[in-house]
């Protein structure tokens, strides 16, 4: 007698999630930490990394970068991500080894909004721009600071002029970024209907905008410990300004990070996305995908690197 297999259970992934095609969420579930490396475009370099290195390899390249321009009289233009403490260690190895900043340009990619569409201001302590001057250009020695008008943030005023003022300075020579939950790209929700494009190619040309944040952003940042780390949604404000895919693909080079876990354990969120922004096709239903086809440079912690299997000894 033939053995009897048990029923399959299938079924659809929720309506809300944005990447929903079920044969290549399977494909991508199913890479290994090993073949992580691999990709078909050359000048997207992946490495896997230490989680420890993690940090130093992001404050490294940022240290050298500016460094390298401003030794060399060079003007030089950053798009930065979501500012946090650490930004801190970055104005300590410039004020240690006496960098003058006075040609380094920064542009914070994103700013939290209301369900107005009005940027929160510099004044509001959980926005990013107020983290950015906190953290980075107040502990930067005054001698060493670049004028403060060349740190710049989405706002009110600028955020229709936010991609030019960028592009004035001849474009960013170094955008940083990683991705949400989501997949998202600085605050570029997959389907946000601000950022709704009838082909990739459209949609690659949009600029900076403010925009709604999918339910899942919201949820990863209420898991932030400016709100908490506790779950709270509704600390979230529920739009956002950022930049547009046009501001990532006219940048001279990119830096892709892939390392947040639910404070520093192996439990992550980012995992599967971070397969699927590396290894799933070039989509607006994933926006960090765009970089894909960009020359970018690419660093994944082994905790996000991990296998995806199941793991029976840990719960919630």
């Amino acid at each position: 007698m033939k053995k009897k297999h048990p029923p399959s259970f299938e079924f659809e992934p929720a309506a809300f999630i944005p990447f929903r095609d079920r044969k290549v969420l399977a494909r991508i579930r199913a890479i290994k930490r090993a073949d992580m490396e691999k990709h078909w475009n050359p000048d997207y370099r992946i490495r896997v990394l230490p989680d420890a290195d993690m940090e130093f390899v992001w404050m490294n390249d940022m240290f050298h970068r500016i460094k390298t321009a401003m030794d060399a009289g060079k003007q030089f233009v950053m798009i930065t991500p979501n500012p946090w403490p650490r930004y801190a260690r970055l104005a300590y190895l410039l004020n240690k080894h006496r960098v003058n900043c006075r040609r380094l340009h920064t542009f914070n990619m994103d700013e939290y909004a209301n369900e107005k569409g009005e940027i929160a201001p510099e004044t509001w302590e959980f926005g990013f721009m107020h983290a950015f001057k906190k953290y980075f250009w107040s502990n930067l020695d005054p001698k060493l600071r670049p004028p403060e008008k060349q740190m710049q943030g989405p706002t009110d005023k600028n955020i229709k002029v936010y991609g030019k003022m960028i592009a004035d300075l001849g474009g960013a020579d170094i955008c940083y970024s990683g991705p949400g939950w989501t997949g998202h790209l600085a605050f570029i929700d997959p389907g946000a209907p601000e950022f709704a494009a009838d082909s990739l190619e459209e949609w690659k040309q949009l600029g900076p905008r403010v925009c709604t944040l999918h339910p899942l952003t919201i949820a990863q940042n209420s898991m932030h410990g400016s709100f908490g780390a506790s779950g709270d949604v509704a600390a979230v404000p529920p739009k956002a300004a950022t930049i547009g895919p046009a501001e990532v693909v006219a940048a001279k080079h990119r830096v892709q990070m892939h390392s947040i876990s639910v404070g520093g354990t192996f439990i992550s969120w980012q995992r599967m996305v971070t397969r699927l922004v590396l290894h799933g096709p070039v989509t607006p239903l994933v926006p960090e995908s765009l970089l894909q086809s960009l020359r970018t440079d690419v660093y994944v912690s082994e905790t996000a690197a991990a296998d995806i299997v199941p793991r029976w000894n840990i719960g919630y």
